[in-house]
């Protein structure tokens, strides 16, 4: 069988294709444990930048990795297991001494080492080391914490959920680490995942690029998770995927020239309802819709329907665009404006209670602007702002 070159291991790497440790033959139980708990000691200066060190102010696991480097820079035994995989030079500075037999790598003893009784539910469970994966998944799973400032990222989530469920935005497969910058969204680990910041960019020992991002959850916290770490854990999951962004896609060709056939209208409509909500709000409340076929018949018997409001309307705009995709069009428009979607309950005509959808408080003028926007095709850019009943720039 051909093996893997560093290289090989480089590319694979790069890719997302997690890398198995080499076979080196058989390697004693004893010998496997104290591999084990090196890496564990590598990871810390991974994350932290430096080694472990001792102190009744540190963490009780940075003091254990402490002790534990200690043991394992003191060891020849050790230095010569490990020296290989020394990747960080731990190992350098201290002279090794012959194994004796009571020297034990056991994480009771070095416990215990720190004056530390291991034997009390109030220290975590160390005794037998995890695979490699479930130390992975763990180490993810810990660096998360509760966002505080989840409230401001959380209209973003629910608009992206709306988003996949009309078909505005889709899931894909997630392919490559350049994929993962700032502002993208991912399902990993069953949650969307939000990339809020990317920090700088740094070389690890391997001279392969890496950043530190801040990633936020649906389920309101957020992790400080490296970009490559996110990466990998993205190819490692099933299910996990890259959520595209807002797509208008092939909503109209473009301006209506001679001889094309306008083949769909966004109309706006007014409600001649006197229910107290649409007359106190009649200039300003507006149905947005699209249609291919005629208006007069799509509002006809507007009075007998609970989408018209159960009663007569005007038409007050129209706006005719070549060849569009109708469904998607009407999607992104009620996207953009469903922060002042009305919320009303009416009585249809035999007295069931209905809630017309497709009604929002938003001036014609706003809505004459958005449709310049999609003809230009930079409506994606933008969201209404309620507070100033404007369109504004999106935060990405």
């Amino acid at each position: 069988m051909a093996k893997f070159t560093d290289e090989d291991d480089a590319l694979l790497e790069e890719l997302g294709v997690e890398i198995e440790a080499k076979a080196t033959g058989g390697r004693t139980p004893r010998e496997e444990r104290i591999i084990a708990g090196f890496e564990e000691v590598q990871r810390f200066v991974d994350e932290h930048g430096r080694t472990p060190q001792h102190g009744e102010d540190r963490d009780i696991f940075e003091r254990l990795y402490a002790v534990r480097l200690d043991r394992l820079r003191s060891l020849m035994e050790c230095r010569t297991l490990l020296g290989p995989m020394d990747r960080q030079r731990l190992l350098d500075g201290v002279e090794p001494v012959p194994i004796k037999a009571a020297d034990d790598l056991d994480d009771n003893a070095l416990l215990e080492a720190l004056g530390v009784d291991s034997s009390g539910e109030g220290v975590t469970e160390l005794r037998h080391v995890r695979s490699t994966a479930e130390k992975k998944a763990a180490e993810e799973i810990a660096t998360r914490k509760k966002c505080d400032d989840f409230e401001e990222f959380k209209p973003m989530f629910l608009q992206v959920k709306k988003d996949l469920e009309t078909g505005i935005r889709q899931t894909r497969p997630f392919q490559t680490m350049a994929e993962i910058q700032k502002g993208q969204w991912f399902i990993v680990g069953g949650q969307i995942a939000y990339v809020a910041e990317v920090g700088e960019q740094f070389l690890t020992d391997y001279d392969r690029r890496d950043s530190r991002l801040r990633v936020i959850y649906d389920n309101g916290t957020e992790s400080d998770v490296l970009l490559r770490s996110l990466q990998r854990a993205l190819h490692r999951d099933n299910a996990g995927r890259r959520i595209t962004d807002v797509d208008q896609g092939p909503l109209f060709s473009g301006e209506i020239e001679e001889g094309d056939e306008a083949s769909g209208i966004i109309y706006v409509l007014r409600s001649k309802s006197d229910h107290p909500v649409v007359a106190a709000n009649r200039d300003i409340l507006h149905k947005i819709g699209v249609t291919g076929g005629s208006i007069e018949r799509r509002i006809g018997n507007a009075e007998l329907d609970p989408t018209f409001l159960m009663a007569n309307v005007e038409v007050v705009a129209t706006y005719k665009l070549s060849n569009i995709n109708r469904t998607k069009l009407e999607n992104l428009i009620h996207r953009i404006f469903d922060p002042v979607r009305l919320n009303i309950e009416i009585k249809d005509r035999f007295g069931n209670p209905v809630e017309p959808r497709e009604w929002y408080l938003v001036p014609l003028f706003v809505i004459d602007e958005a449709v310049s926007r999609i003809k230009d095709g930079t409506i994606t850019d933008y969201q209404y702002d309620p507070g100033t009943a404007s369109l504004q720039r999106a935060v990405r």
